[in-house]
């Protein structure tokens, strides 16, 4: 099947639909995910093996039905990000990466790194008595009844954002100007827009829907947590999540698939490998494996291609990061757990 390649010419809306449904990555990433939720039902009992306080009670066809409405947010949003950038002029992103052989070489590499980067960071961190170091600090979303330490989480914090961050920039920044590493906004105002209604709809979910703990911290434990656990996640997951995916990696998949689609979903796939590490999956037996995996892509691939649709229809990686993780969902949901970690 011939892919759709690239380009800064606008569609016509029947193009891009009727483009959506023969996009093979399309059709893969939906039967894809309609599999893993009948292995989860196949695999799994009444109750799942992880470790998932803030999931304590509920069944597996619960935590499903969660993953399925939460998909369902992430293409209402994907579908308004697409709605608010109908009239800009497509960025071409395939363009600010290097020529196909250079932009493979470079792509193996990142990824060759990465892999590396988490071998490194189970190594080190099991050796200190901590949780493996991933793209989330353990205890982040699902929470977890064993306590992190502060200096666990300062060195979580420090070792993603060097391994993925500053090495990797400091490494692609010779060669590659911030215009091809998608650091600089081409239409700031726009992108300020579509920051603001994103972050504004993101966050009346989280409180309406997932209704966060930060509502029950007292002024002090706001005043202290809201800035700490800024910080904290902008460090360790926000930042390498954005150079290492989104600035470098995306437009040199793009490149090498020559199609939008596949990079959005590509770019979900990816970031959900950097959270093969977090604290709540089990590897003991094949079957908490398989259920592992498949919560990991449940939890992390959608958003994944949030961020991909945000970087893609933009060409700035840092939109994502104010629209689309850094305050909501980290901040919000987060600072209650950086609270219990700091002991404010």
């Amino acid at each position: 099947m011939q892919l759709t390649r690239s380009t800064t010419a606008p569609e016509t809306k029947p193009d891009r639909r009727a483009s959506l449904l023969r996009s093979w990555a399309v059709w893969a990433a939906a039967l894809g995910w309609l599999a893993v939720c009948a292995l989860v039902l196949a695999v799994a009992g009444d109750r799942l093996p992880f470790d998932w306080p803030a999931g304590t009670g509920q069944k597996t066809a619960d935590h499903l039905l969660e993953a399925n409405i939460g998909l369902v947010e992430v293409l209402l949003l994907m579908a308004l990000v697409c709605l608010l950038t109908r009239w800009r002029t497509r960025p071409d992103l395939a363009a600010r990466a290097p020529a196909r052989a250079q932009a493979l070489r470079e792509t193996l590499l990142l990824l060759a790194y990465g892999a590396a980067g988490l071998t490194l960071g189970y190594v080190l961190a099991r050796a200190l008595g901590w949780h493996p170091f991933g793209f989330h600090l353990a205890g982040t979303l699902y929470g977890t009844h064993e306590h992190v330490t502060a200096a666990e989480a300062v060195t979580w914090a420090l070792y993603n954002l060097v391994v993925y961050a500053l090495v990797p920039l400091l490494y692609f920044r010779r060669p590659y100007t911030t215009e091809q590493l998608c650091l600089r906004s081409a239409d700031r105002r726009a992108d300020a827009v579509l920051i603001a209604v994103v972050l504004v709809v993101e966050s009346v979910v989280q409180f309406l829907v997932l209704q966060p703990e930060l509502l029950d911290l007292g002024g002090r434990q706001l005043f202290l947590g809201l800035p700490l656990a800024f910080t904290l996640y902008l460090a360790g997951a926000v930042l390498p999540a954005m150079i290492f995916i989104y600035a470098i990696l995306l437009p040199r998949i793009l490149k090498l698939t020559g199609s939008t689609a596949a990079t959005v979903v590509l770019g979900g796939l990816t970031y959900t490998a950097f959270h093969l590490w977090d604290a709540w999956t089990r590897f003991g037996s094949p079957e908490d494996a398989v259920l592992s995996v498949a919560f990991l892509l449940l939890t992390y691939f959608a958003p994944g291609m949030m961020k991909s649709v945000l970087t893609l229809r933009t060409g700035n990686a840092w939109v994502h990061v104010w629209a689309y993780h850094a305050l909501a969902p980290h901040t919000l949901a987060d600072t209650p757990h950086v609270v219990h970690i700091f002991r404010v």
